[in-house]
């Protein structure tokens, strides 16, 4: 058995000496096992070559388990540290400079004038919250993704259904089934990996709104239902955030950008009390044309990168429409209201 395992040292040592790849050394230390455990099956017990290696098929059989269980282990833990450095690295290498992949990724908004590459850098350290990964929350996750948001956080605790995918392109017919968190992240992140995105599969409660809010630089909301929209807005107060907001139903489309800590009204200055139910149906009720999302949602995608990079002149204090059925486009100026119970100065 010795001199089986000083011919496997010298295969090991001397081959690295002599400057064998380890896949090469490893497979003739394999076939040198094979070998070894061939001896000791097709010939006799007393054989001298069998005692000279080892003389037991039993030995060599356990030492082969071993060796196994040791690789398997070692392949392991390299597969889960490389992960976990995946994991750990993304915030120091995605914030950071740009690669050349990213300047050419991004290089149609570096010649804008209003954005440049001090825009692009600040987009890249950006952290932006979606709320809702549905109609709006579509077209705006996939936008701010490809134009390079640094880290975009999306919560929905919904799951994809076959009636979401006539507006919601994000999602596709394989994602049925899936939470839309997770199926936005695959898609957002396929767009463009150089961007890190938190899913939370879970509803936005009162008891986490202020806490995650506050973990952001802006929130987009694209939900469906006034007591997430006024949580929200809240939270946006509380912590100082910008907000955009936007709302659809049938043919029409609205959207702004709340904002008091700039002088702009937040959502409650505008819509003190949530509608009786009758008068703002959802669109499962009152039914919504499929590229309505994409229009609204790409409106807010665009205030969000103007509040990013400090281009242009944000909606603040604006409530832009859009109807698409007759092809109108409106904007009405909007102003805090002192008496407001969420911002206002009482």
């Amino acid at each position: 058995m010795l001199l089986v395992l000083l011919l496997g040292a010298a295969i090991w040592f001397g081959g690295g000496w002599m400057g064998a790849p380890r896949e090469a050394r490893g497979m003739f230390l394999g076939l040198l096992y094979v070998v070894v455990l061939g001896i000791q099956v097709v010939f006799p017990e007393m054989h001298p070559l069998r005692v000279a290696t080892g003389g037991s098929a039993a030995l060599w059989l356990m030492l082969g388990g071993f060796a196994v269980l040791f690789f398997a282990y070692r392949w392991l833990l390299i597969g889960l540290r490389k992960r976990a450095g995946q994991t750990d690295n993304e915030p120091e290498t995605r914030p950071g400079k740009f690669t050349e992949t990213e300047l050419n990724r991004y290089a149609r908004h570096i010649v804008l004038r209003e954005v440049g590459g001090a825009g692009q850098k600040a987009l890249k350290d950006a952290k932006v919250l979606v709320i809702g990964a549905g109609g709006l929350g579509a077209p705006v996750l996939q936008y701010l993704a490809a134009a390079g948001v640094g880290t975009i956080g999306v919560i929905d605790d919904d799951d994809v259904e076959n009636a979401n995918l006539q507006r919601q392109i994000i999602h596709t017919d394989a994602d049925i089934g899936t939470p839309k968190v997770f199926s936005a992240q695959v898609h957002m992140q396929a767009q463009n990996p150089f961007v890190i995105v938190r899913p939370y599969h879970r509803r936005l409660t009162a008891d986490i709104a202020n806490e995650l809010v506050a973990e952001y630089d802006l929130v987009l909301d694209g939900t469906d239902n006034f007591d997430t929209r006024y949580l929200v807005n809240a939270a946006c107060v509380a912590a100082r955030k910008p907000l955009i907001s936007g709302a659809l139903s049938q043919w029409e489309g609205q959207m702004s950008v709340f904002d008091p800590a700039n002088d702009a009204p937040c959502y409650q200055c505008i819509f003190d009390q949530a509608p009786a139910p009758h008068l703002a149906p959802s669109c499962a009720e009152a039914g919504v044309i499929g590229p309505l999302p994409g229009v609204i949602g790409s409106m807010m995608a665009v205030e969000a990168i103007k509040l990013i990079t400090d281009a242009g002149t944000p909606a603040r204090g604006q409530m832009l429409i859009y109807d698409a059925l007759y092809g109108e486009n409106r904007s009405i100026r909007i102003a805090r209201r002192a008496d407001c119970p969420t911002c206002g100065s009482s």
